[in-house]
């Protein structure tokens, strides 16, 4: 299988399995099925994984500018018509790494501390 042929990879979660995920914990709230402990416990879990798109979403970042990308293609995503808002991203995160392989050692070591 060439290259062409493979799949690209995904991202692990989607706007439709978040709005998925939500309506059905909001009819188990709704229902009396989950609890205010239960929800504060849930509440952590999101902004850890929140931390952890957005760590993803800065290697991303650096590899499409690696890969060749340009300021003005990758502009549309962060949801602008031009290019200040990648830009300035890119500059906070190479003041931490300079490319996609420095940034994911440091996502390593984070895990381990």
């Amino acid at each position: 299988m060439s290259t062409d042929d493979a799949p690209r990879p995904r991202a692990p979660i989607t706007e439709a399995d978040v709005l998925t995920w939500l309506e059905t914990t909001a009819a188990a709230v709704q229902a009396g099925e989950l609890s205010a402990d239960d929800l504060i416990g849930i509440l952590g879990e999101l902004r850890r994984a929140s931390a952890a798109c957005a760590d993803a979403s800065d290697w991303a970042l650096l590899a499409a500018r690696e890969e060749g990308a340009s300021l003005r293609q990758i502009a549309p995503v962060f949801g602008k018509g031009y290019v200040r808002a990648p830009a300035a991203r890119l500059e906070k995160l190479h003041r931490q790494a300079q490319n996609s392989g420095q940034w994911l050692a440091i996502l390593r070591h984070k895990q381990t501390v």
